[in-house]
């Protein structure tokens, strides 16, 4: 009986310790709500209600183990399985805490709970999944994790059993042994019934963990209830949430099933378009007809439309940024395509959309099928390719990506001396930006034309510049990116080739500022896209809608180049292509066009944002994201 009841106080043990995050949660980020809330304590109900059957959920799986471990016990001495059972619960201690302390760590950055995504990027290259925090918070947060390890363990931990007097008919068990019958069969049958009932109740854990009998099976999207996304994200379960994105890591084909695969086929082909029928002209007269200049695309770090004064509120941050705009192409109505650099760079340089659940940079192979604006300029126009990034290049499988991609030179924090790795993220932006004008200043007689993409980093967290105009760091950070920009482009000007020279300048995401915008916000995914250089026709505002998977197809278009490979990406200057910008978050998915926009919830099913034409993109979004990961799956 002792057995059971301990195994029946382990699983309850379980579900008290994921219920108490709730409240720590809320009151921790509170801060980071992008919508407020008036009385936590009148919520905190609600949340843990909702909350609670993935932390059931997660009990049970966690309770498996000790289940079998508990009939273990019965047969064997307590002191062969006890060491077990204590070992078992320091690694379940570990992962509870550790899962609690990312999830409330990254939160206010991320907004949206936590995923496989630190993993990735920690295995990667640790150095730069640690970057955005000071040496003292990693400290504070070892040792944080470490007391609360031993707190939960011991909660869970197996006590040692009391010595007891028994009685000469008793056996190795507690006194169990009345005396009336053989002292043998007595204790074997108590073993029996109790190992019996132990293993009902273990497996009883399968209707916790898959959520009772219903068609559905347990997911996050059930911790869901309210319109407040913050108040969802404290409801879910971050061990629940981490292992189940874990899990659905490669089961591609089963992911985002909207509806049947012939009436996604027949939507998405509306959506569709390689042709470059009737294209407007962006570059000059010359350089349209010679069709190879050199092209600088600068990738800058977290930049949104709402920095820049002609764009934004913000008057005196992307100055430099803003007025390069004014005597360039400006797309006014231009979205970021995902909320992270390994799911932008894709994105922009083979024009293949971010994944809400995953990153296809995650998977070499895969990224090697992709399509590629470097390879495509190489084939085609014989073009010399280079990558400029002051970082570390193999972080999140970056280098294996660009290798695949075809840039035949990567320039990464490797190939500068030591006293110039003065950030966290390696190389600081003005640095790497004087490398790569050293490099167009030596190769000013180079035959070829060139392709250089320019990564930034310096306007990412912890946000530590050398640059001290503004008092607001976040904003300051941005403000030395775009001097860094700024310089550059004066410089390049100067140049002889600068005339024959096409310059993209595109963030690699969603905008870091404002940073307590809401997921479901719209201006959240707006960013500039601005085309510079001599090569340009004339200064002019593009309000087409477009993302950034579109600047490959748009690119090459302009080129004359092929782009028949593109599937995702699409001509926005061709009369015969539709005009819309998808885009994606770990909860969501939208899309923008003349007609509708709409943003939809994946997790909780339902549309939290719709404007203009009710529910127009709704089918069209869920279409396109179903036979993206149809296309994702394909690639083996």
């Amino acid at each position: 009986m002792k057995q059971i009841i301990w195994f029946v106080k382990t699983y309850a043990t379980f579900v008290v310790l994921f219920v108490l995050q709730k409240p720590l949660f809320l009151f921790l980020e509170k801060g980071s709500a992008t919508q407020p809330v008036d009385n936590i304590f009148t919520e905190l109900p609600a949340v843990i209600w909702h909350g609670l059957p993935l932390d059931l959920s997660m009990a049970g799986y966690l309770s498996v183990i000790p289940g079998f471990l508990s009939i273990a016990v019965v047969w064997l001495k307590r002191d062969l399985v006890k060491p077990i059972m204590n070992i078992y619960f320091i690694i379940a201690s570990l992962f509870i805490t550790c899962s609690f302390l990312l999830n409330a760590s990254l939160y206010p950055y991320w907004k949206y709970p936590l995923d496989s995504t630190p993993l990735f990027y920690f295995f990667t290259s640790p150095a730069d999944a640690i970057a955005s925090v000071s040496i003292w918070q990693v400290i504070l947060s070892i040792v944080i994790l470490i007391v609360l390890t031993i707190g939960v363990w011991f909660t869970l931990r197996m006590r040692g059993e009391k010595r007891q007097q028994y009685s000469r008919y008793a056996y190795g068990y507690g006194g169990l042994g009345s005396g009336k019958r053989n002292r043998f069969d007595d204790f074997d049958r108590h073993r029996g019934r109790t190992s019996i009932i132990l293993l009902l109740l273990t497996g009883l854990l399968f209707l916790p963990i898959r959520g009772g009998i219903t068609v559905s099976t347990m997911n996050t999207g059930q911790a869901y209830y309210s319109q407040n996304a913050y108040l969802n994200h404290s409801a879910v379960n971050p061990l629940f949430s981490l292992l189940e994105s874990i899990t659905h890591q490669e089961d591609f084909a089963s992911q985002y099933r909207f509806m049947k695969d012939k009436e996604a086929d027949k939507i998405f082909a509306t959506m569709t378009s390689t042709s470059d029928e009737n294209t407007y002209p962006l570059l000059n007269e010359a350089t349209f007809k010679k069709g190879t200049p050199d092209i600088l695309i600068v990738i800058m770090e977290s930049f949104a439309s709402d920095i820049m004064p002609s764009m934004g509120s913000y008057k005196d941050v992307a100055v430099c940024l803003d007025s390069i705009a004014q005597q360039s192409i400006l797309f006014t109505r231009f979205y970021a395509n995902s909320f992270r650099t390994d799911r932008g760079m894709v994105s922009i340089l083979s024009g293949y959309p971010a994944q809400p659940t995953t990153s296809i940079m995650r998977y070499p192979r895969k990224t090697s099928q992709l399509p590629s604006i470097a390879r495509n300029l190489a084939k085609y126009k014989n073009y010399k390719t280079t990558y400029y990034y002051g970082g570390d290049a193999d972080f999140c499988n970056m280098r294996s990506y660009l290798v695949s991609q075809g840039y035949q030179h990567i320039i990464s924090d490797a190939n500068f001396p030591i006293e110039d790795k003065l950030s966290k993220w390696g190389v600081p932006d003005h640095i790497l930006a004087a490398k790569m004008m050293e490099d167009i200043k030596a190769q000013q007689n180079e035959k070829r034309p060139m392709l250089r993409i320019l990564q930034t980093s310096s306007s990412h967290e912890p946000f530590e510049v050398p640059y001290h105009r503004l008092k607001d760091k976040r904003l300051n950070a941005f403000a030395y990116t775009d001097s860094v920009v700024g310089h550059l482009i004066r410089e390049y000007s100067k140049l002889p080739r600068w005339k024959n020279t096409l310059v993209v300048l595109v963030p690699d995401h969603v905008g870091g500022y404002k940073e307590h915008l809401d997921n479901f916000d719209r201006s959240r995914y707006q960013i500039p896209l601005i085309l510079a250089g001599g090569a340009i026709a004339r200064p002019m505002k593009v309000a087409l809608i477009g993302s950034q998977n579109d600047i490959a197809a748009t690119l090459l278009g302009q080129l004359g180049v092929k782009h028949q490979d593109f599937l995702f990406s699409k001509n926005m200057m061709s009369d015969a292509t539709p005009k819309f910008a998808f885009f994606d978050v770990p909860d969501a998915f939208g899309m923008v066009s003349e007609d509708n926009s709409i943003i939809y919830d994946n997790k909780a099913q339902k549309v939290v944002y719709d404007q203009g034409k009710k529910g127009h993109n709704l089918k069209r979004g869920q279409a396109y994201l179903q036979k993206l990961y149809d296309d994702i799956a394909s690639k083996k």
